[in-house]
């Protein structure tokens, strides 16, 4: 498992290579106020140059106020050029024009995923404009249970983090915070939501990231079979609950950009899985 120091020099250095093989300088991102875009964010600013690096802050109907403060305290800290896009206005009218078709339904998956679309549609609309790339912030652990958006959050010309683990994100975060606070203290200490819906948490809809992110790492990079893993004193029903998530979801990496691999078990196929070693 490589250190955080290497996981740094690989994804920089991975970011620079993708930009200069697609002839591109700059680069756009949602900046959310949550870690994975913080860590993508200065990444992507010490790999293409402090003013090449643009962040959206598009708060939404669910979004916090701590959220959007922790954002603009990022693009303060680092000197992120930025602006922020209100998509509040935007959901409503879609919901407006769609009422008659879902008669009223109650808030579900399609409101969630509905926010993030519109957030991808505007990312790609400055992208295009801009002639830069949009990078895809995603984490592995995400991306192994499925908990993303296709055409919203998992859009994007490259995942920078798709074979980082989330705790090796948090360890990622306090490298890059070693000499100076590049990612404000709250951003890290707070629990992750994707703010799709009232108080979310990713814990709703996962297990916690340090109880995760072990088992992902034994059934894909270890090899070993859900037997074994139960021999070894894991929980049935957590465990149950886990490959049955990725199995579901296993046709998102079908359709997701490429992503650059730190791991020899990306995944994503070998075509979509570019490896930039030092």
């Amino acid at each position: 498992m490589k250190t955080p120091e290497e996981l740094y020099l690989v994804l920089t250095g991975g970011i620079r290579r993708f930009f200069s093989d697609a002839g591109k300088t700059n680069a756009v991102l949602g900046i959310s106020g949550g870690l994975d875009s913080a860590v993508v964010s200065c990444l992507a600013q010490d790999a293409l140059g402090k003013e090449q690096v643009c962040g959206l802050l598009m708060p939404g109907p669910f979004s916090t106020v701590h959220s959007l403060n922790d954002a603009m305290e990022l693009c303060m800290l680092n000197g992120i050029p930025n602006y922020i896009i209100p998509i509040d206005q935007i959901y409503h009218k879609f919901l407006r024009e769609l009422s008659p078709v879902f008669e009223h339904d109650t808030h579900g998956v399609m409101e969630e995923n509905l926010q993030a679309r519109i957030r991808g549609v505007l990312l790609m609309a400055y992208a295009n404009k801009k002639d830069c790339l949009l990078l895809n912030t995603s984490n592995k652990s995400e991306l192994a249970m499925g908990f993303g958006t296709l055409y919203g959050d998992l859009a994007g010309a490259l995942m920078v983090l798709a074979d980082v683990y989330k705790t090796s994100v948090y360890d990622l975060a306090a490298f890059l915070n070693r000499d100076e606070e590049r990612i404000p203290a709250h951003t890290i200490s707070k629990e992750p939501s994707a703010e799709l819906y009232i108080d979310q948490k990713d814990t709703d809809s996962l297990p916690e990231y340090d109880v995760l992110d072990p088992i992902l790492h034994a059934l894909i990079e270890e090899g070993k079979t859900e037997e074994e893993l139960l021999d070894s004193g894991t929980n049935p029903e957590l465990l149950a609950g886990i490959t049955h998530k990725m199995r579901l979801s296993g046709f998102k990496a079908l359709q997701v950009p490429p992503l650059l691999a730190v791991t020899d078990h990306p995944l994503l196929p070998p075509d979509k899985s570019l490896r930039y070693d030092l």
